[in-house]
């Protein structure tokens, strides 16, 4: 069986796993203050250029998510977001359950436009009744997007410029974004995200950790370790996080994971392409897909572990391929035997 049905479905890079072993008997104190922890901290603010940057870390993707917009969101504010955005649609209703509504507005390959947020925000407010309505608190993006696509720094410039406009912070989902930095079309650093957002997080569960995401803040909300603490976020061994994240910005390591990914997705889109596929969307990053006829899905099924999207009509699925700091290009060839 050959597996690309997700970027999380091996461990830890060896080089991640090394330090966690190495550090294991170390008696570090809890919480996120221990050494390894403040090393993180530091070499993210490095990283991100800014060395008032607020940076803390939490285990996964939704935790974080749910637990970043209760802390930026006041009780009668909802966050705007893409209707194929991962809050809107894969998180079992988390934002929701905190008491705050997703807004969500059409979506262009995964992307929101300044355009569409902007438009969003100024018929709400005129509304003669919004005061009965919930009010946008917040704007929600993903680089890469649930689609594999990419956003451009004048795009993310205009998303800033409009939540300047109307005073509400932009957050920016990073699960995958050690893959969009490793993309050749990508123009965003880690710089121009943290310039052109309010709080963003560097994901590690997707990109080489067992677990963890870093997340950044221009300036964190008030007692924001707290609002971790009452929400069953905080560990009491952070090290678990702390190291792994050092180790991740390491020697590089966070782009190495990235550029393997890339590297191997480039292989499988030419693959795809070479067997007469047809593509749902153009990606350039670890996320390939593929319109195929039902029964064909089926087929492949039997030798390839892939992802099911959406029904395309009532022959044909979305399905997707995806490939990880671990993925192989022996699998990618093997699979090109498959096709």
């Amino acid at each position: 069986m050959l597996y690309f049905e997700s970027d999380y479905t091996e461990g830890a890079h060896p080089e991640v796993l090394e330090a966690l072993v190495k550090s294991n008997l170390e008696h570090l104190s809890g919480y996120g203050n221990d050494a390894y922890t403040e090393s993180a901290r530091a070499k993210i603010r490095e990283a991100v250029g800014n060395p008032e940057a607020s940076v803390e870390f939490l285990v996964g993707g939704t935790q974080t998510n749910r637990v970043v917009l209760s802390s930026i969101l006041e009780e009668y504010e909802g966050v705007i977001a893409a209707n194929s955005g991962h809050v809107s649609v894969h998180e079992a209703g988390a934002i929701e359950s905190s008491g705050h509504k997703v807004i969500t507005l059409p979506h262009t390959d995964g992307k929101l436009s300044a355009e569409s947020v902007k438009g969003c925000l100024a018929d709400f407010y005129a509304d003669d009744n919004h005061d009965h309505m919930v009010f946008p608190g917040a704007v929600y993006i993903s680089h890469p997007t649930e689609y594999g696509t990419l956003y451009t720094r004048r795009e993310l410039e205009a998303l800033y410029s409009v939540c300047r406009e109307y005073g509400i912070p932009l957050y920016l989902d990073g699960a995958r974004l050690a893959y969009a930095l490793a993309c050749p079309e990508n123009d965003l650093s880690l710089e121009d995200i943290a310039r052109l957002t309010d709080v963003f997080y560097i994901g590690a569960t997707k990109c080489g950790a067992l677990c963890g995401e870093a997340v950044v803040f221009k300036k964190a909300p008030k007692h924001f370790v707290t609002r971790v603490k009452q929400q069953g976020a905080l560990l009491a061994k952070d090290r678990l996080l702390g190291v792994q994240l050092d180790a991740l910005f390491t020697n590089g390591l966070y782009y190495r994971v990235g550029k393997n990914a890339i590297d191997t997705a480039m292989r499988l889109r030419e693959i795809l392409a070479e067997n007469g596929y047809r593509f749902f969307v153009e990606s350039f990053t670890n996320q390939q897909f593929v319109i195929v006829e039902n029964s064909l899905a089926e087929r492949l099924a039997q030798g390839v572990k892939y992802c099911f999207i959406e029904k395309y009509d009532d022959s044909h699925s979305v399905i997707r391929f995806v490939t990880s700091w671990a993925t192989e290009m022996e699998d990618v060839e093997a699979l090109n035997d498959i096709l």
